[in-house]
């Protein structure tokens, strides 16, 4: 077997690593500058793909941290870097944001702290809680309405129906209001999806009107009534803050 013991070589991020051990091409220690070991593969070594702890490997900002989160396991991402990468791409990656310019990720950003993925993984650890049946999401907006930073202070973990419930959108018609659908010059549709784990998703009608404002109006009071109702049914699973967010939630022209 060769011996490779002090190999050096420069990552692709611009970290200096030098080989400490080698037991075989498929399980090496490495250790970088700042005194960081690392382990790995010697084929990855020579790849220049093994990571130093702040090596800012996503899209310029995200970097592993030290601790004991692992980015892949049995050569698989894991669920908590599949998380933080896909919440890193919808701020930061190009073709995510071109997409983003008319949805509630346009303009967003991460908050330093959560840069780093270990940080990241604490949070979540710290605040996942489990409903039945259900995947659960990371929200940013529900707690302060339109916000723009993920952060620990304002991000909460959401079941999947909550986070479905409380999406709004325009009309693809373009009639100008959110729930309200166009039909004609003088007839104007309020409409809103719900959403249950048994029926699944669906758009219900309302009510028709003659013009928009009112159609809006009606669409307001039967959202905002239908996402209480929907706290009430979660009320003794999911946090305080989340129920009490829910409650004073208020459908706006602007959604």
């Amino acid at each position: 077997m060769l011996n490779r013991l002090g190999e050096e070589k420069v990552n692709k991020y611009g970290s200096k690593m030098k080989i400490i051990e080698y037991n075989s091409p498929y399980n090496i220690t490495v250790e970088f500058e700042d005194g960081y070991v690392e382990k790995g593969r010697y084929d990855v070594f020579k790849r220049g793909a093994i990571l130093n702890w702040n090596d800012k490997f996503v899209l310029g900002v995200g970097y592993k941290g030290k601790g004991k989160y692992k980015l892949k396991e049995n050569g698989k991402d894991t669920f908590l870097y599949t998380e933080w990468h896909s919440m890193l791409a919808r701020c930061y990656n190009k073709n995510q944001q071109l997409k983003n310019k008319t949805s509630s990720y346009k303009n967003c950003i991460v908050c330093e702290e959560w840069y780093n993925f270990q940080n990241f993984c604490e949070w979540w650890e710290s605040n996942y809680y489990e409903i039945k049946g259900e995947k659960m999401r990371l929200d940013k907006d529900v707690l302060y309405k339109n916000n723009k930073v993920y952060s620990p202070d304002t991000c909460i973990i959401v079941p999947e129906r909550i986070n479905m419930v409380l999406q709004t959108g325009r009309s693809t018609n373009k009639s100008g209001y959110p729930g309200v659908d166009k039909r004609s010059e003088n007839s104007y549709r309020a409409r809103c999806n719900v959403t249950d784990k048994i029926n699944g998703s669906k758009v219900i009608t309302i009510a028709s009107f003659n013009n928009p404002v009112e159609a809006f109006r009606a669409y307001k009071e039967f959202k905002e009534n239908y996402i209480k109702q929907v706290a009430d049914e979660y009320k003794d699973r999911i946090p305080k803050k989340l129920y009490d967010a829910m409650y004073r939630y208020e459908v706006e022209i602007t959604d």
